[in-house]
């Protein structure tokens, strides 16, 4: 007998984006097909999608936040233990031709809980700067304009980076069913770890510090010229598109800058 377990994304759940689109075009192409059994996994995040502060963090930089912090809440689960979770699909009938989301052990975590705990696991005191979310609504709206006005694929693909990020800013990626939680690694486990040995050498390095610091000393509206600049930067929008949405750090887009 042959089975078939899909990695997909919790996110599938409330699809908005065309990312989302193209995976549940897949997961119901499998659900529909009888040569073999399926399971369809939809993990909430990976640890490394909310720990892409620490090294600003680690270097002085404010702590970046959506509006007050609390407006997302999530349960990332580690990726070992989202790997037993998938090879225990192979053998347990109950998970097979089934959606199983699946979060972490903890209990609801909010941007600022994270950030609280990272913090404690450096030994150093709390530091925050606030981004407002209308930021998004501003890029998305001025790019699509532009995309359909100069009919410039471009710039589309520049607007719709603009809604990724503005989905994981307002986006809760948590399962409180006990039933879809799995594992025993905390998210403070994994922040303790990592403060002492960094960072798993997949996650990506995002210039979080240098946007900090800008919000530390501009008001708001200053970010504007640098979210410009990396939802229509082509390297950004690329990698974006090419990464797996589990392993984006939204906890600010805005400061997905690749420092070359």
């Amino acid at each position: 007998a042959r089975h078939f377990v899909l990695l997909s994304a919790f996110c599938c759940r409330r699809p908005l984006l065309q990312l989302q689109q193209a995976k549940l075009k897949f997961e119901a192409e499998l659900a529909a097909q009888d040569k073999m059994t399926w399971s369809v996994v939809r993990p909430t995040a990976y640890f490394k999608s909310i720990s892409g502060q620490l090294e600003g963090i680690q270097g002085g930089a404010p702590y970046v936040l959506f509006d007050d912090g609390e407006v997302t809440r999530c349960n990332a689960i580690a990726e070992s233990e989202l790997a037993e979770f998938m090879l225990n699909c192979m053998t347990e009938e109950q998970k097979k031709n089934k959606i199983l989301n699946v979060g972490g052990p903890d209990e609801p975590l909010t941007n600022k809980m994270l950030g609280d705990m990272m913090f404690k696991a450096i030994g150093k005191e709390p530091k925050y700067v606030y981004a407002p979310t209308w930021i998004f609504d501003s890029i998305i709206q001025t790019f699509q304009l532009l995309a359909t006005l100069f009919k410039s694929e471009a710039l589309e693909e520049a607007a719709e980076t603009g809604r990724i990020g503005k989905y994981y800013a307002v986006e809760d990626m948590l399962t409180t069913d006990p039933a879809e939680k799995y594992g025993k690694i905390t998210t403070m486990d994994y922040y303790n770890m990592i403060a002492s040995k960094g960072q798993d050498p997949f996650t990506p390095v995002r210039a979080t510090a240098v946007i900090g610091r800008v919000l530390d000393s501009l008001p708001a509206l200053g970010l504007a010229v640098p979210a410009v600049w990396a939802f229509s930067n082509p390297g950004i929008v690329k990698a974006t598109a090419q990464m797996e949405m589990g392993n984006l750090d939204f906890s600010l887009l805005l400061a997905s800058l690749r420092i070359h």
